[in-house]
């Protein structure tokens, strides 16, 4: 359905796997579903021996019949109103059994989870495939928003708070500024570097950015022998969010 370098949107069509099988099986859960024949049968045989209980107990009233016959009457129409129970029970777990079978295949045809783009196709039209990890089918890159990862000394760590403003600037070609917010600060510091990274949100709604592309990062207000608002510039890196 898509191609490399394809703009797809969230709930695309992206790939359908071989579903003949998992076609057929939904079909006939849907026919037994929709049976009616075997629930109208045990009514009727409700109806009837209802009739015939209640006969059985005017005739039994007026001594025209043993105990034993108006007890049998009973005893009937008990088993013809369990069978209908059981016959509805079992035209629930049918429509039941169309709706897994509803979803199964529906596994078969895969959607795009989020808006973006088609990173890699791995698999050609009429090559087996899979729904595993393991086999992936192709890859997508969400680019709206693009996360910044930006690494930090140790020495910034109480400087930098959640939803603060910053710049970023891409490398050339790419060029331009780009107003984003902080919206993780890791809580763990590489004791070895003696760094901390920190993720920016850059909206990226006509995907005028690419993924992957090198930039640097003003921060607001971030050292305090800096001019206000003239922070020096941190190296980062534009990354995508895959799937």
């Amino acid at each position: 359905h898509v191609r490399r370098g394809d703009v797809v949107t969230k709930g695309q069509v992206v790939a359908t796997l071989h579903s003949g099988p998992e076609r057929a099986a939904l079909e006939l859960a849907k026919t037994r579903a929709r049976t009616q024949g075997e629930i109208k049968v045990a009514e009727a045989r409700v109806a009837i021996t209802e009739k015939k209980m209640r006969r059985a107990e005017e005739l039994y009233a007026q001594n025209f019949i043993s105990a034993n016959a108006r007890d049998e009457a009973r005893a009937d129409f008990q088993l013809a109103t369990e069978d209908l129970g059981r016959t509805r029970e079992n035209q629930k777990l049918a429509e039941h059994e169309a709706l897994r079978a509803a979803e199964v295949l529906a596994l078969r045809t895969i959607t795009s989870p989020f808006s973006g783009v088609v990173v890699e196709v791995m698999l050609k039209p009429g090559e087996f495939g899979a729904t595993t990890i393991k086999d992936p089918i192709m890859k997508l890159a969400e680019i709206d928003p693009l996360y910044v990862e930006v690494v930090l000394p140790v020495n910034l760590y109480r400087k930098v708070r959640l939803g603060q403003r910053a710049i970023v600037v891409p490398e050339a070609p790419i060029g331009g500024s780009y107003s984003t917010v902080v919206r993780v600060v890791d809580r763990v510091i590489d004791a070895k570097s003696g760094t901390f990274g920190v993720r920016l949100e850059l909206p990226n709604p006509k995907r005028e950015i690419p993924a992957g592309v090198r930039c640097r990062v003003h921060f607001s207000d971030l050292d305090s022998d800096s001019p206000p608002g003239k922070s020096p510039p941190r190296p980062a890196r534009a990354a995508k969010s895959a799937g």
